[in-house]
């Protein structure tokens, strides 16, 4: 079957939706409606797929975004920041310890969505009847984590670019300590983090290329030989595929390259 896969952030998860009858092409701006409502979105690519690989019904793209639709969603941006100042000086009346991030209207502002982020967990009913009291309209709190929020507002990297995560990481992967240790990284938390606090995400999508290099270097502590003599490999460089090695009676240690030593057969 012919879906959709429709983007609603420019670096933001793609969802599939089918588009019967419609004339659509890629990076078309599209009308659907979502579980949060109706919204305007961007067609990221057209795909064939099987019916085993849905994991719920799809929901149809109901128009191509006309100059009206495309009004309304400028007209509601104009409106979220005013939305942000007034959540979190309500957010200070009511004594809620949370931060307020950003705001978003569906297309028809039928809902407003409001992103925080909080420590623990939130007591936030109050917060909501005020927010109605003002807005008139179904209002949704969202708490999200470090992650998300540091996509959501943005920054610099330490690398001192900006951050992946705001220019085209759509879907966190999970990063470990055992990935950082694939590469040999120092386990410093200052040096192995970004600005979210969590492990960097590089690290991830760095990992299968380490892996890969490590294929042919011998490991920490292993004998090996160079021109008949046996050293012990003191430290290795995986991008540059060579090896420090220590010579034992000469009692002096150099890095050789791949092909100057022979790994001895267990």
């Amino acid at each position: 079957m012919d879906v959709a896969l429709v983007q609603f952030k420019e670096a933001g998860k793609k969802y599939f939706f089918s588009y019967h009858n419609l004339e659509i092409n890629q990076d078309d701006l599209v009308v659907v409606e979502t579980s949060r409502g109706i919204e305007i979105g961007r067609v990221y690519l057209l795909k064939e797929i099987e019916e085993s690989e849905l994991t719920s019904e799809l929901k149809p793209i109901i128009r191509l975004a006309q100059d009206e639709d495309m009004k309304e969603e400028e007209y509601n941006q104009t409106l979220e920041k005013g939305v942000v100042e007034t959540a979190k000086k309500l957010s200070i009346k009511n004594e809620l310890e949370m931060k307020i991030l950003g705001a978003e209207y569906t297309l028809d502002r039928k809902r407003l969505l409001i992103y925080f982020e909080a420590d623990s967990r939130v007591d936030f009913r109050g917060l909501v009847r005020d927010l109605s009291e003002i807005y008139h309209t179904r209002i949704e709190l969202r708490q999200i984590g470090p992650r998300d929020a540091a996509k959501m507002i943005g920054g610099i990297g330490p690398c001192g670019l900006i951050l992946c995560c705001t220019m085209f990481i759509g879907e966190f992967d999970t990063v470990s300590i055992k990935m950082a240790k694939n590469q040999n990284l120092a386990l410093n938390p200052q040096k192995i983090s970004g600005v979210c606090g969590k492990l960097l995400c590089c690290i991830k999508y760095e990992d299968e290329a380490y892996t890969e290099l490590k294929k042919n270097l011998p490991d920490f502590h292993e004998i090996v030989e160079i021109e008949g003599e046996q050293v012990l490999v003191i430290d290795v460089n995986i991008l540059g595929q060579k090896v420090k090695v220590k010579h034992q009676q000469e009692d002096f240690s150099e890095w050789v390259t791949l092909d100057m030593i022979k790994r001895i057969k267990a």
